[in-house]
């Protein structure tokens, strides 16, 4: 996460290919135009999500020409492609013209997409806004104090301070009227289905079946299964085997634990039993899965 502090006019032309980025506009105004669709106007107190890969420009005005280009691997250049070399470095966590400078905002990438955000992200537009007469960041001063301290597990703690408001957008996002919020993510209103979605993302590893979800919820197996197919868009154990190998996608990209281990984290009996669910959805072994991510490749398939 960074401060982007900039006098006009300003530019920058964003070319990262980031799964999602937030903007959060502290003082001052700008725009968001992406290559594609509808502009958006920030101004303070403003937040912006943009979602990959499309490629976008931020400036003060949409007619002000890139001083700089954001590319892939945190690299920055100037836009005939010479390397800026640090030259808009500004201390911890700054970049731009100056601290001070009459526009700041706040970024933060995600430079990483996975199987269980991607259920929730791959509902939204590919660049949303958010006005402060809708919604209020309270973490707006506590991200102003953060950002710029440079201590020991500071990354970590930007991270979760930058999860906290993604969440907090989302949740003014899918609220409004226009917004099409995933049929999961609606059914957590219901007070069956949305305890039986929780019991289940809560604890994949426990041997559920739709009986022992049913009594948890307090309904009949059929009443369940005819609600949660009816809300959710699809029965209660196909919801679950698709949470669990989401799940074991995300597991195998973030961690170095054996095949076994993940099945045993996600509900599985063996390493044998994931790798026939899992290459039955995804169409390739877990193992075949792990290292077309570590290589950048594209993942076929998809829970």
């Amino acid at each position: 996460m960074i401060r982007a502090c900039f006098d006009p006019p300003w530019a920058v032309r964003v070319e990262d290919r980031a799964p999602l980025t937030v903007m959060l506009m502290v003082r001052g105004e700008g725009w968001v135009v992406p290559d594609e669709g509808e502009r958006v106007r920030l101004t303070a107190g403003d937040l912006a999500i943009a979602r990959g890969p499309g490629h976008y420009t931020c400036a003060d005005d949409p007619a002000t020409v890139p001083q700089a280009l954001i590319l892939p691997e945190g690299q920055c250049a100037y836009p005939d492609g010479r390397a800026l070399n640090g030259s808009m470095d500004l201390g911890v966590r700054a970049w731009g013209d100056r601290l001070d400078g009459s526009t700041l905002v706040l970024i933060g990438t995600y430079m990483m997409d996975g199987e269980i955000s991607g259920r929730l992200l791959d509902a939204l537009p590919p660049l949303l806004s958010l006005t402060s007469d809708v919604w209020r960041c309270p973490l707006t001063p506590l991200l102003m104090e953060e950002i710029g301290r440079d201590e020991p597990g500071q990354e970590v703690v930007l991270d979760r301070l930058l999860d906290l408001l993604v969440i907090a957008a989302l949740r003014a996002w899918f609220s409004r009227p226009e917004a099409e919020a995933p049929a999961w993510y609606r059914a957590m209103a219901d007070p069956v289905v949305g305890r039986v979605l929780r019991l289940v993302q809560d604890d994949p590893a426990h041997p559920w079946t739709v009986a022992s979800l049913a009594v948890k919820a307090g309904v009949s197996r059929a009443g369940l299964a005819r609600r949660f197919t009816e809300l959710v868009g699809e029965p209660p154990m196909t919801y679950l085997t698709g949470w669990r190998l989401a799940l074991a996608a995300d597991l195998l990209r973030d961690t170095d634990e054996t095949i076994g281990a993940i099945a045993r984290q996600v509900g599985y009996g063996s390493a044998f039993a994931l790798s026939s669910a899992f290459k039955r959805v995804y169409g390739v072994s877990p193992q075949e899965h792990r290292g077309r991510v570590g290589a950048g490749l594209p993942v076929v398939g998809g829970a």
